[in-house]
């Protein structure tokens, strides 16, 4: 995808691009499913989304950065 698109684009550029690849590869895929917070038992919805959920198990957060540093580490 990034050699098709090239850099610079949106990261919600090459999120649909790369659900479309992987919805055409056979996978299950969801893509910005609504992640609640739970705290003391109490569900609060303020608004995590996965960027894309694969097969219910893996997790993929895209970035659309130069360079990965310590913010985006900890929203993983």
């Amino acid at each position: 995808m990034h050699k098709s698109l090239g850099p610079g684009l949106l990261e919600s550029s090459y999120l649909e691009c790369l659900y479309y690849e992987l919805q055409l590869s056979g996978l299950s895929v969801e893509k910005q499913k609504p992640l609640p917070l739970i705290y003391k038992n109490v569900n609060l919805e303020i608004g995590y989304r996965l960027d894309i959920l694969v097969e219910g198990k893996v997790i993929i957060e895209l970035k659309s950065v130069e360079s990965i540093n310590e913010i985006h580490i900890a929203q993983v």
